[in-house]
């Protein structure tokens, strides 16, 4: 009762397999030649024996391979059975299921296995005797695990181990008080897997959605055309050249570069005098300071033009004063070129002697005040 009932379930898991790969869209076949060998139960009173085999199977999913199989062992009797010296032939047809564990490209897959069919035992040897039927058919189960290796889409190897339940009422009938009908036996193989016809188990790839780029939208806030730092929404002098300080607005802004505090000493700098500190009034370095702060003005403004005029107070002639007043403009407009502006930037230099004073000439500061150089910028 047992045995029927083992029987009845591996036939409802494998007509389970069966509806499953009829819903599926995959055929890939396959033939598998396999060796091994038969381990006999116990009650057989058999030697172990030499099993091969030869199946020719379909991947009915990426999962499910199902084979139709043709088997053979021959038995030889133990020595001590009343048999000994002979033998008897084992022919198995049936179809099996393999369900393989794992994505469908990975090169070592286990799985399990569970099968049934027929087997014919039919006495070799020894026929003449009694004890042997001529032949017979006993339905078979078999249930078992393995692992399959891929060497290529084509060509894989098996190894597995598998027990089957066989039915036989024929191999061991010489007494006819013995009514043994199965047996168990053990069964060891490996085989060779040769692919051919379709294409290899497909994979399931999940595509991931595309995003398109987004468009980045550009206002008149993101754009410089002319190179100010001001955008152009917000620039009103749309062409400003290129150096030019600007304001918030994008427009130029005058650029004031005062030297008030240059001061010359009277009646200074004489005809032919280069250097600039002897003729400053003191300190000197308050002077020279404010020159070199004009310098740095003017590198970081490069596109401001300025013209260097210069002064004097109302002591002396006019034309003496003219003359003095060129000499203040030349030697700052010297000093200007040689701290690195360009003297395509200056102009002059100017002298307008006495006559345009910043203070009166009545008293000794004043007049002090009146010797002076400027720098004016040009439009």
């Amino acid at each position: 009762m047992k045995r029927n009932g083992l029987f009845a379930l591996i036939a409802l898991a494998l007509t389970g397999f069966g509806t499953a790969a009829q819903a599926q869209d995959y055929s890939n076949w396959y033939i598998v030649p396999r060796v091994g060998a038969v381990i006999p139960d116990s009650d057989r009173q058999t030697d172990t024996s030499l099993f091969t085999g030869f199946g020719i199977g379909y991947w009915s999913t990426p999962n499910l391979a199902v084979d139709f199989e043709l088997t053979h062992n021959n038995a030889d009797f133990e020595s001590d059975s009343i048999r000994d010296g002979h033998e008897f032939e084992n022919v198995g047809l049936g179809v099996s299921a393999r369900y393989f564990f794992g994505d469908s490209a990975a090169s070592w897959r286990p799985y399990m296995l569970g099968g049934f069919g027929f087997l014919r035992h039919a006495a070799i040897s020894g026929s003449q005797i009694a004890p042997f039927k001529k032949s017979g058919w006993d339905p078979m189960l078999t249930v078992g695990a393995g692992v399959q290796h891929s060497f290529s889409d084509r060509l894989a190897f098996r190894g597995e181990l598998a027990a089957r339940y066989d039915r036989d009422n024929n191999s061991r009938a010489y007494f006819t008080t013995d009514t043994s009908t199965g047996f168990f036996d053990a069964i060891a193989s490996v085989g060779l897997l040769v692919s051919f016809g379709g294409e290899a188990a497909p994979q399931t790839i999940e595509s991931k959605p595309v995003t398109p780029p987004v468009k980045q939208e550009t206002s008149c806030r993101d754009l410089d055309d002319d190179g100010d730092g001001v955008n152009n929404c917000d620039d009103r002098c749309a062409n400003t050249p290129a150096g030019t300080q600007v304001g918030p607005d994008g427009c130029a802004i005058a650029v004031v570069i005062d030297l008030r505090g240059v001061n010359f000493k009277f009646d200074r700098p004489k005809k032919g005098e280069s250097n600039i500190g002897p003729t400053l009034q003191e300190p000197t370095a308050d002077s020279i300071a404010i020159l070199d702060q004009a310098v740095d003005t003017l590198q970081r403004n490069p596109a401001v033009r300025v013209e260097v005029v210069g002064h004097t107070d109302a002591v002396g002639t006019d034309e003496y004063n003219q003359g003095l007043s060129e000499r203040r403009a030349r030697i700052v407009f010297d000093y200007l070129t040689s701290h690195g502006i360009d003297s395509s930037r200056l102009s002059g230099p100017t002298g307008y002697g006495e006559a345009r004073p910043i203070d009166t000439n009545d008293t000794k500061e004043g007049r002090a005040r009146n010797r002076r150089t400027e720098l004016e910028a040009q439009k």
